[in-house]
């Protein structure tokens, strides 16, 4: 089973991390946001060793959806 391995905070201050041990990617979304009373706006990074880690942004989730949102890097205009 992966060990996943995450941070949540806002304005890259991290309020929490830890790991989580989950079957899929989408478990460990979901037990994060459900575990981690986390707010609107806050950033999740989320990795397993050896590879970077992804990042998303929490949004209000809808019915069946973890809240969780790929963040998309802004480019320069």
């Amino acid at each position: 089973m992966p060990r996943f391995q995450f941070s949540v905070g806002r304005n890259g201050v991290v309020r929490e991390a830890g790991a989580v041990l989950c079957e899929s990617f989408q478990e460990a979304l979901s037990a994060i946001a459900e575990q981690s009373d986390v707010t609107e706006g806050e950033t999740l990074e989320i990795g397993v060793a050896g590879f970077p880690p992804a990042r998303y942004d929490f949004v209000i989730p809808a019915v069946g959806d973890a809240g969780w949102h790929p963040r998309i890097p802004r480019l320069a205009a």
